[in-house]
């Protein structure tokens, strides 16, 4: 599992609508256009694949940041919501 931060600049309404809803239900949105996934390699390849469909490259700017353990460590924030934590090790 891995802590992607996805962020996102969309012109048109109604699109911008579509990825903050399907976003929504990956993670927890930290900003208006910003998002905090905690995602499996398997469930971020679904989530891209399904933003592909929303996406217009002509237009719109999509970012996605993963963020290492390491890197976790060094977050400074400045207000709220806290950083959403990912789980710990998973046994299998």
């Amino acid at each position: 599992m891995f802590l992607y931060v996805i962020a996102y600049d969309i012109p048109d309404d109604r699109r911008r609508k579509k990825m903050a809803d399907l976003l929504e239900g990956y993670g927890q949105r930290v900003q208006y256009s910003v998002f905090e996934c905690t995602l499996s390699k398997s469930k971020f390849n679904e989530l891209q694949k399904r933003l592909r469909k929303i996406y217009q490259s002509e237009e719109d700017s999509l970012r996605f940041y993963p963020l290492s353990g390491h890197t976790l460590t060094q977050v400074d924030i400045w207000g709220e919501p806290p950083l959403t934590k990912p789980p710990g090790s998973v046994i299998v």
